[in-house]
């Protein structure tokens, strides 16, 4: 029995290589990875750091974090500021900050973040940097981009990626959808006068696609998201899609040719069984390896937010896929 199930795991995979990311029963998305310790986060950002371990940032205090050795036992590591800066306050009451995102570039790890209330745009992405990406040592560099009541894009959840030379984030919550703007590369703040590129979108209110990672891999870059609601616990819809484009601008579509702006991607993970509400995702590499961050909620523990971990896989044709 145990060839048997051995061999049939292989022919499966076989045939996911072949075929493009399109939907499938639920009950085939695998597993998260097993993991042990501190597992409640949401909008996860993870990387391994320079110097040893793995960091993971999240929403939750004043940007969450935790720490691992091996990327399988979490630790609570408390937050990344002691408070929240001054500034702050201008977007909630609480300095509350949200869905942040970790990089790499020129000698500093930079966290971009956001500011916000629910429901509304008025609303600021910020970045801060630090030599070691650890909790306590980051320095504060105020907003990058902003959004308010008047505009048509809502700026949170952002997400940075190098591409020509320069850096880009990618944003957004609901409102028009999935933007894009030029960041300097020196301040890490978007370019003066900054064109906002549109990415992705629904085809009907109240346009329920958020928190943007653009990965390149070979001669695409691919844009995965998270689509429908998020925050209800066992109540959620989240799940992640992905499209692409030769360029960081776009146009991105999905593997039938739909665009992204059309409402198009291929759903690459959503709930099953106890993991609810797969998204807030986030994709980091690890020893030559890519890997998907998310947060699912936790059917058997009362819809508690837990982190994900899946190996992304890429198909022949190009496409991701979770194992």
């Amino acid at each position: 029995m145990t060839v048997r199930r051995t061999l049939a795991a292989a022919a499966t995979a076989a045939l996911m290589a072949l075929l493009p990311n399109t939907a499938q029963a639920a009950e085939s998305y695998p597993d998260p990875r097993p993991i042990t310790g501190q597992q409640i986060i949401h909008d996860p950002t993870v990387m391994r750091l320079k110097g040893g371990g793995y960091v993971a940032y999240s929403t939750g205090g004043v940007i969450g974090a935790r720490l691992s050795e091996d990327g399988s036992h979490w630790d609570d590591a408390g937050n990344a500021f002691a408070k929240p800066p001054a500034w702050w306050y201008g977007y909630n009451d609480t300095g509350d900050p949200w869905a942040p995102d970790l990089s790499y570039r020129a000698g500093r790890y930079w966290l971009y973040y956001a500011v916000s209330s629910w429901g509304t745009n008025h609303s600021a992405i910020g970045v801060a940097t630090s030599r070691t990406g650890l909790p306590g040592t980051w320095t504060d560099h105020g907003r990058v981009f902003s959004s308010e009541t008047t505009d048509t894009w809502n700026a949170i959840d952002p997400a940075v990626i190098r591409a020509d030379g320069r850096p880009w984030m990618s944003f957004g919550s609901y409102w028009s959808g999935i933007r894009m703007v030029e960041l300097h590369p020196r301040t890490g703040k978007a370019v003066e006068d900054a064109k906002v590129h549109h990415l992705a979108t629904r085809p009907d209110e109240p346009y329920a696609v958020e928190g943007p990672e653009i990965v390149k891999h070979g001669r695409y870059y691919y844009l995965f998201a998270s689509h429908d609601a998020c925050c209800s616990g066992v109540d959620s819809t989240y799940k992640i899609k992905v499209g692409r484009s030769a360029s960081i601008t776009g146009p991105y579509v999905d593997s039938t040719g739909k665009p992204l702006l059309e409402g198009g991607g291929d759903l690459l993970l959503e709930g099953h069984g106890r993991y609810i509400g797969t998204g807030g995702q986030s994709v980091f590499r690890d020893r030559g390896r890519d890997w998907l961050a998310y947060h699912y909620y936790d059917k058997q523990d009362s819809g508690t937010p837990k982190l994900g971990l899946n190996e992304l896989n890429w198909a022949r044709n190009g496409w991701p896929n979770v194992a």
